[in-house]
C-alpha cells in the first residue's frame, strides 16, 4: 500500500509539472466582441489553443471594459497583460513607422512575403519592448459616411463644411491636413450615441462592420473612392514572448502567419458583401470622379505618408526605414 501511495504521488507531482508547463498567455482585444474583427482574432485565438494543447495557450480576458482601448498598448508594453489585438494607431506616437500600413495599397500577405513584417516587427521590439506578432484583418479599405448627403465643390472636390466630423488617430492627418475639417475624436464605443443625439454627422469607418455597429441605423451616405488599409495586429511583451518556449513560439508565429493569409482573404470577400448590402438596404454612394477623386486617393496616402515622416524625425532612429517601409507595404 505505500508503495502504490508513493506512485500517485509521484504520478500527481508529474501532472502537476506537466500543467505547470503550459506556457499561459492573457489578452485583450481592442472592441467588443460583435465586431468582426474582434470575431478574427478570437479565431486566431482558437486556432493557437487547439494546436498548442498542452504547448501554449491564449486566455482572453476581455476587450475595452477590462482595459480601455487606447491603454492597451501601454497595458502590454508594461506587462500589464501579455497580449493585445488592438489598432497600431492606438500607439503611433511610439512607433509612427505603424503609418505604412495605414497608408498601404495592398496586404500582409504581400508585406509578409517582401519582409515588411518582419521589419515592423523589429521597430515595435526596438521601440515599444513589444513583439509584433502579425498584421490581421489586412487590405479592407476605408470609406467616409455621413447621414446627409454630401455635395462637392466647383472642381469635384468633397465639401466638409457643416460636417461635425468624427474622427480617430487613424484618420486625422488626412481629414485635417487635406480636407481641411476640424473633427471630434471619439472612441469607436461613443460614436453610436454621437451620431443617435447628433454630436456628429459623418465618420470614417472600414468596409467591414457598420451593421454590426448598427451605426447603419443613422449613416445613408458612402462617399467613394475608398482610402488608407487597416492596421490591426497582435503585439505581444517582449520579455513574455522571450519567456516562452521555442516550440510556443513558432506555433504562435506559425497560426499567426496563416491567420494574416486566411483573414485578409476571407475580408475582402466579405467588404464586397456588406458593402452590397449595405447599397440593397437603401444607402446610397456619391463618387468623386476623375481628377478630383484621384486628388482624394492620393492626398489619403500622402498626408500619411507625411505624418510618418515628421513623427519619425523625432525619434531616435529617424528616417532610417522610411523608404523602405513605403516600398514593402505598397504596391507601387
Amino acid at each position: 500500500m505505500k508503495k502504490v501511495t508513493l506512485t500517485l504521488g509521484v504520478l500527481t507531482a508529474l501532472a502537476s509539472t506537466q500543467v505547470l508547463a503550459v506556457d499561459q498567455i492573457n489578452a485583450v482585444h481592442a472592441f467588443p466582441p460583435s465586431l468582426i474583427y474582434t470575431q478574427s482574432f478570437l479565431e486566431f485565438v482558437d486556432k493557437v489553443n487547439e494546436r498548442g494543447e498542452g504547448v501554449v495557450q491564449i486566455n482572453v480576458r476581455g476587450g475595452p471594459e477590462v482595459i480601455g482601448l487606447s491603454e492597451q498598448p501601454d497595458a502590454v508594453r508594461n506587462g500589464v497583460v501579455d497580449m493585445a489585438y488592438t489598432a497600431a494607431s492606438f500607439y503611433a506616437g511610439t512607433v509612427p513607422e505603424r503609418d505604412a500600413m495605414v497608408a498601404s495599397n495592398t496586404n500582409a500577405i504581400y508585406a509578409r512575403e517582401n519582409g515588411g513584417i518582419d521589419l515592423l516587427n523589429e521597430i515595435h521590439q526596438e521601440k515599444m519592448g513589444t513583439y509584433y506578432l502579425g498584421w490581421f484583418d489586412s487590405g479592407v479599405s476605408y470609406n467616409f459616411y455621413t447621414i446627409d448627403e454630401p455635395t462637392v465643390d466647383g472642381e469635384g472636390n468633397l465639401n466638409v463644411s457643416g460636417l461635425r466630423l468624427r474622427s480617430n488617430p487613424v484618420y486625422d492627418a488626412f481629414f485635417q491636413d487635406y480636407l481641411g475639417a476640424q473633427p471630434i475624436s471619439l472612441p469607436t464605443t461613443d460614436v453610436y450615441a454621437a451620431l443617435e443625439r447628433g454630436v456628429v454627422n459623418a465618420t470614417g469607418w472600414t468596409q467591414i462592420g457598420l451593421k454590426d455597429l448598427n451605426w447603419d441605423r443613422f449613416l445613408n451616405y458612402r462617399v467613394d473612392p475608398a482610402f488608407f488599409s487597416t492596421d490591426m495586429g497582435v503585439i505581444v511583451n517582449l520579455d513574455k514572448w522571450n519567456q516562452l518556449s521555442e516550440e510556443s513560439q513558432q506555433i504562435l508565429q506559425e497560426v499567426a502567419i496563416e491567420h494574416e493569409r486566411d483573414s485578409a482573404k476571407q475580408l475582402a470577400e466579405l467588404a464586397k458583401e456588406q458593402q452590397a448590402q449595405l447599397e440593397a438596404d437603401g444607402m446610397q454612394v456619391i463618387t468623386l470622379e476623375g481628377e478630383a477623386a484621384q486628388r482624394f486617393s492620393d492626398a489619403a496616402r500622402d498626408a500619411t505618408w507625411e505624418r510618418m515622416r515628421g513623427q519619425m524625425e523625432r525619434h531616435p532612429m529617424g528616417l532610417e526605414h522610411y523608404d523602405t517601409l513605403i516600398e514593402k507595404f505598397n504596391d507601387l
